[in-house]
């Protein structure tokens, strides 16, 4: 079996966002209007911080431009890209079910039916889903699935999500948001 060259950049970056305590969930390297593109997702629980996006962006750029880098991605322009996985992103790894507990999926079974549930919790081997109710009647159900039964599977976006049912609790949420991407000093002049 032969690697690719996005399986060998992936092996250049993978020990320095290893070393930064984030996973290096995917390297795509593609072209876009006739530029190379480099996009590289990094996730962690509890997500990744702006700081350490910068961080590993520099030091991202410093390994392929140097003699490694060069060897595997050549000489030429490229974009390096580096960001948070999307909302959009399949769940694949036991890593994600892990970090989206709580959230509300969509997963189609290899069975070829299809789920929705909350997820409740998940280990290396599966997940527990609690399913809502039809219409509101009756209680809601879990399900165990393992992961070998589920085809794909996505987070699904919730804009009225139970347990933000007034604004107090949403503005609550932004105002902690924005505290902690100012800082103190500069929330308290906000």
């Amino acid at each position: 079996m032969s690697t690719t060259l996005n399986d060998r950049l992936q092996v250049l970056l993978e020990p320095l966002a290893s070393e930064a305590g984030v996973d290096l969930e995917e390297v795509t390297l593609t072209k876009v209007g006739g530029r190379r593109v480099l996009d590289v997702v990094l996730d962690a629980d509890g997500g990744v911080d702006l700081d350490t996006v910068a961080e590993l962006s520099r030091a991202f750029g410093v390994a392929l431009d140097g003699p490694e880098g060069t060897a595997v991605l050549g000489d030429g322009e490229y974009r390096l890209e580096v960001g948070s996985p999307g909302t959009d992103r399949l769940l694949t790894l036991p890593r994600h079910w892990r970090r989206a507990r709580t959230r509300l999926v969509k997963a189609q079974l290899t069975a070829g039916a299809e789920v929705t549930g909350r997820i409740t919790e998940s280990d290396e081997d599966g997940v527990l889903l609690e399913i809502a109710p039809v219409k509101g009647r009756g209680r809601a159900t879990e399900r165990r699935l393992a992961y070998t039964e589920i085809a794909k599977a996505r987070v699904q976006i919730e804009f009225n999500r139970k347990g933000l049912d007034d604004d107090a609790d949403l503005d609550t949420d932004v105002d902690a948001d924005l505290d902690a991407d100012l800082g103190e000093d500069d929330a308290e002049e906000a």
